[in-house]
């Protein structure tokens, strides 16, 4: 019996056709047929309900899948068998990506996706977590990858991604992959069987509040989050390094936060200078756009991030540093960078539908950046300061003579969130 006519028998016809929610097993099923059917079925063991869907675009699958290639590829606006003739596998990745996304959009608005489980080297990496990337945070994703123990940002994004290291390359059923492969199948299983068991415990209606914070800024926002808990409020804390404001961004286009801390704003450094943080070019934008309250500082924008000190462009020579720890390396933003992050700021808060202050503590902005620490350096804030206000003279704006770690700053910011949060639901809908 060839493998085709094998895994046939174990086909969409076997596993149960229901108007419920599925495990979609995402793979390029012309090769990586074997090892999908394999994950498929353990999951079906398991006590959920999985469906193949085929991603592939060069062969002919060797295994029946329950969504087709045709299907993925049309959903965005693609032609799986033009692809296939013309033999350039790099498109026809890239429309794979595109098409599990958008197919993988319309499946959750159908409320069908219990959960995904993909696998596969850097094609299978691509076009899985590019499908994942289009849910929301809180639906099982597992990504089985050869890529899985390097650079893997740009895979996961601002989702909640699971990605478990292959080990070895997936060329077949072994010793290896079979347990691997195992441990994938079994981890989103788990997810989706337990995570239903415990979906209907206690609620929690407490308005959300979203904050951002850095080591350096860790006393300031903590005191904030406790005062705002006492208020009645919950609290998410998103680290500023770069996927934590990427995140937040994401989370507030979702309509979650009634309101925004955004404390730590040192993304905007690292974007506009050339560090390793950068939470890209729409950072600060998303409340915005959405009109949510906002309440807005400087934290830790008298530093840009780089690794280990040889990480650093040879541009920078001469600047001053200070070695946090063996693997990260801070640089002192200048006079001229801090006016430039001010003008940044100025240009995407101005454009605010909704209430937005800033507030800025003249005695520093870092832990680092207060008298007699590496990083004080007063011209740079108030040139930041100054460019903030030059380029959004109407923002309101709060200078304040005190440190960013202070409790007076904390309780400052705090309760002009909660006055533009309390006025804004005051509003007649």
């Amino acid at each position: 019996m060839n493998q085709q006519q094998g895994d046939e028998k174990r086909g969409p016809n076997d596993r149960t056709r229901s108007s419920e929610r599925h495990v979609y097993v995402l793979a390029t099923l012309d090769t990586k047929g074997s090892e999908a059917a394999y994950v498929a079925d353990l999951i079906a063991a398991c006590g959920a309900i999985p469906r193949l869907v085929d991603v592939g675009c060069q062969c002919a699958p060797t295994v029946v899948p329950d969504v087709a290639r045709d299907e993925v590829y049309a959903a965005a606006g693609h032609d799986a068998g033009a692809l296939a003739a013309a033999g350039d596998r790099g498109r026809a990745i890239r429309a794979a990506a595109q098409g599990a996304a958008a197919w993988m959009r319309r499946a959750a608005e159908r409320r069908e996706v219990a959960g995904v489980l993909a696998i596969g080297g850097s094609a299978g990496t691509t076009i899985g977590t590019a499908a994942m990337r289009a849910l929301s945070i809180g639906v099982p994703k597992v990504m089985a990858s050869t890529l899985a123990s390097g650079q893997v940002r740009h895979y996961v994004g601002d989702k909640d991604i699971l990605m478990l290291n292959t080990v070895v390359d997936l060329s077949g059923l072994n010793r290896i992959t079979r347990r691997v492969l195992a441990e994938a199948a079994f981890a989103v299983s788990g997810m989706v069987l337990f995570g239903a068991r415990h979906a209907h415990g206690p609620t929690d209606d407490r308005r959300l509040v979203a904050a951002t914070m850095f080591g350096v800024t860790t006393p300031c926002v903590e005191q904030a989050r406790k005062l705002l808990e006492s208020q009645g409020y919950e609290v998410l804390v998103f680290h500023a390094t770069g996927n934590g404001g990427q995140a937040m961004e994401s989370l507030i286009e979702e309509g979650l936060f009634a309101g925004v801390l955004d404390i730590t704003t040192t993304e905007l450094a690292d974007e506009l200078v050339g560090g390793v943080l950068s939470a890209g070019p729409d950072r600060l934008t998303a409340a915005a756009r959405a009109g949510v309250p906002q309440v807005v500082s400087l934290g830790a924008t008298d530093m840009v991030n780089f690794h280990a000190p040889e990480s650093v462009p040879a541009r920078f020579a001469g600047r001053t540093f200070y070695q946090h720890n063996p693997n990260v390396t801070l640089m002192r933003t200048t006079a001229d960078e801090c006016a430039a992050i001010g003008t940044e700021m100025g240009r995407k808060l101005s454009a605010s539908a909704g209430p937005v202050a800033v507030y800025a503590p003249l005695a520093g902005v870092s832990a680092i950046d207060r008298a007699g620490q590496p990083f004080d350096n007063d011209a740079a804030r108030r040139a930041l300061v100054t460019a903030l206000r030059t380029e959004a003279p109407s923002l309101e704006l709060h200078e304040l003579d005190c440190h960013i770690n202070d409790a007076p700053f904390a309780r400052a910011v705090v309760n002009r969130l909660v006055e533009m949060i309390e006025a804004e639901q005051a509003k007649p809908a």
